[in-house]
């Protein structure tokens, strides 16, 4: 299926992003040393560790599953959003989280970030994403976790296509080949207070 977007609209990105994607994942001290233990994350684990990150969007709706195979216990967990106006609208991720939109920063890069940096939630968990893509078949995304208002560490994944459709699970894929790619919407309570 091919879908009409502006060149460097959210909607080009997102079409250029669909697949599944293994995404190779180390996280850091703020002073760029590794750090092999993550007690931040909202699925707190060692690192590097690898995942398989599948994403549907048909010009409407946006879906992606990201499913640890390597480096961590298995852990899956699904998120969905629409495309409306211009922007990647998320659905609420959890308990008192903030609104979360995808954003443009040019050709073949995207955001995923808090709509409101006001919200008071984020004082306790806020976790940015920058997304860029390097021709059809790399990505890199990065982020930097904050906790309880403060830097704490950096992540950063590099990723590579391993195909160009989510219609079937891959073959490495710790759930087994057969099943539904996506799983049942992910809900985090990384913004609640008394998790905070």
């Amino acid at each position: 299926m091919t879908l009409a977007f502006p060149l460097g609209s959210v909607g080009h990105s997102l079409t250029l992003m669909r697949g599944v994607w293994h995404d190779h994942i180390e996280t850091f001290n703020l002073d760029g040393t590794p750090l092999p233990h993550d007690p931040w994350a909202g699925a707190p684990g060692d690192s590097p560790f690898d995942n398989l990150v599948y994403i549907d969007f048909d010009g409407e709706n946006y879906q992606q599953t990201n499913v640890t195979f390597r480096g961590r216990p298995f852990h899956a967990r699904s998120f969905t959003a629409k495309y409306k106006d211009g922007k990647l609208y998320f659905d609420k991720l959890g308990p008192e989280a903030p609104q979360h939109i995808g954003i443009s920063g040019g050709v073949g890069i995207l955001w995923f970030l808090s709509e409101n940096n006001t919200d008071e939630p984020l004082s306790r968990y806020s976790e940015p994403d920058c997304i860029t893509l390097d021709g059809y078949d790399r990505r890199t995304r990065m982020t930097a976790l904050y906790r309880n208002g403060v830097a704490v560490r950096t992540l950063t994944a590099k990723g590579v296509r391993v195909a160009s459709t989510c219609e079937r699970r891959v073959d490495f894929d710790p759930r087994g080949a057969d099943g539904p790619v996506h799983d049942v919407r992910s809900v985090t309570k990384v913004y609640m207070k008394e998790n905070g």
